[in-house]
């Protein structure tokens, strides 16, 4: 067998769902081929999964408010609004424009407080409870994860 053959033959167990292969030549040339399992296996998502996705920023509310306050710096009934998904924080909705709010600021229920981009795709994050913004703690256009404290906040 030559090695343009093995080559091929490479190339076609690659590409096939064939884990394991073994051959003998007449001659008593021996070929054996075995892919790894060690990779994780990944099953991709139908094409309609894709096509349905959101093209507007999708509004997402901020994860709930923490109730302790154990070692956390909190002063009185301050809470901590954390993002709910991980991704890229931006306190504007774009480069030069002014913050969605500000240290001091009162926003409603469901005003937009920032921007958390996850995957190319701007997701708004809202307020869930009427607050006073006390301090801003997402740096803009850091990494976030999720959990991650954002912004301390007063309850009104």
């Amino acid at each position: 067998m030559e090695l343009k053959d093995i080559r091929e033959l490479i190339r076609f167990i690659d590409k096939s769902e064939i884990k394991e292969f073994e051959y003998e030549t007449e001659n008593g040339e021996r070929i054996y081929i075995s892919k790894k399992d060690d990779a994780p296996v990944f099953a991709a998502a139908p094409a309609a999964a894709y096509a349905q996705a959101p093209a507007a920023p999708a509004a997402l509310p901020a994860a709930a408010p923490t109730a302790e306050v154990k070692d956390s710096g909190l002063k009185g009934n301050q809470v901590e609004i954390k993002t709910p998904i991980v991704g890229t924080f931006y306190e504007a909705p774009s480069p030069g424009a002014e913050s969605f709010v500000k240290e001091g600021d009162t926003v409603k229920k469901g005003q937009t407080l920032c921007i958390v981009e996850a995957m190319k795709i701007m997701n708004e994050i809202e307020a869930e409870f009427d607050c006073k913004i006390v301090r801003k703690v997402g740096q803009n256009a850091k990494p976030v994860e999720y959990g991650e404290v954002i912004f301390i906040a007063e309850p009104l």
